[in-house]
């Protein structure tokens, strides 16, 4: 149990290390967008191609795995909209941000380095069923529901953003890197010596240079005005959402490394696409913002707590 504390502590502890770095003046703002956009378009999809390449799903029921997660991001996402209209007196549209804000965990840039500290290979290959589909359905689910409740309020309409959603997805680098190595797993072709050495050579530092690169991107967001339906989302986020995903896998009869790391990836922080999606519809901006900033310092105890109980329930 010691050893699983001191993974998290020492996960969370390079995030705070990036951010010291900005904060302190030692490294410009534009070292963290450079760090990132190395670690999302290049360290991160090449880890992930390697895994998909390479890795053995057979046990891994990804049709409960996915029941699972998802079932908790639904509920989440529903209870976080309906506190901000219902609660917070705010409209269908912050809404709507709000449920994103509640439900979408940081799988990428955090969960990928977490899975591995925490579970290992056998746990990163669990995530990685799980990210396959998670940006897909997290912001085409916001699309439709944008549309639903006014999206032609939105700049220039829906349609534009529909179309930059097909785009991005087929684009994205973390998207192309999970489809490529499922196609070179299917070809049976093994890599040669160089391409191997290669991948492995980027792919072995995305899990420090993205946690890094996390710490010094939050200095850009920061906290913005009313915190108190920020505090609200990140409660359901990190607590109210795993709780969810843990009762889900008992009534799945998902067990072993694919429950305990379904609970975890419920239990992370907030990533940075609400925040986006929310500047882009113009809407709900300070709520996504807040949510992501505030949640990242109290993931450190919950999360912990989370993966620790999911430990001792499904061994």
């Amino acid at each position: 149990m010691a050893s699983l504390v001191d993974t998290v502590a020492f996960v969370f502890a390079l995030i705070a290390l990036g951010y010291l770095g900005g904060w302190s003046g030692l490294l410009k703002p534009e070292t963290g967008a450079g760090l990132s956009d190395f670690a999302v378009s290049v360290a991160v999809p090449l880890l992930l191609f390697r895994t998909m390449a390479e890795a053995n799903f057979a046990g891994s029921l990804p049709l409960q795995l996915w029941a699972t997660y998802f079932t908790a991001v639904a509920a989440t996402w529903i209870v976080a909209q309906l506190t901000i209209i219902h609660v917070f007196g705010r409209d269908s549209r912050a809404g709507v941000v709000a449920g994103l804000s509640g439900s979408f965990s940081n799988l990428a840039l955090l969960g990928i380095p977490f899975s591995l500290g925490v579970f290992g290979q056998q746990g990163f290959e669990i995530l990685s069923l799980i990210l396959s589909v998670h940006l897909p359905v997290m912001i085409g689910t916001t699309i439709v529901l944008f549309s639903w409740f006014g999206g032609e309020e939105a700049p220039h309409g829906i349609a534009p953003v529909i179309r930059d959603f097909i785009s991005n997805v087929a684009t994205n680098p973390l998207i192309i890197g999970i489809v490529g190595g499922l196609l070179w797993r299917m070809a049976g072709v093994g890599m040669p010596p160089l391409m191997a050495r290669l991948v492995d050579s980027v792919a072995d530092v995305a899990a420090p240079v993205a946690l890094f690169a996390m710490g010094l991107g939050l200095l850009r967001y920061g906290i913005k005005g009313n915190v108190r339906p920020a505090l609200a989302m990140v409660f359901l986020k990190l607590v109210f959402m795993p709780a969810v995903a843990l009762l889900m896998a008992k009534l799945t009869g998902l067990s072993g490394i694919s429950a305990k790391m379904a609970v975890a990836a419920a239990a992370l922080p907030l990533g940075v696409n609400p925040y986006l999606l929310a500047v882009r519809f113009g809407t709900g901006q300070a709520l996504a913002s807040n949510s992501m900033s505030i949640s990242m310092p109290f993931a450190v105890l919950s999360t912990a707590f989370w993966v620790m109980l999911a430990e001792r329930l499904f061994g």
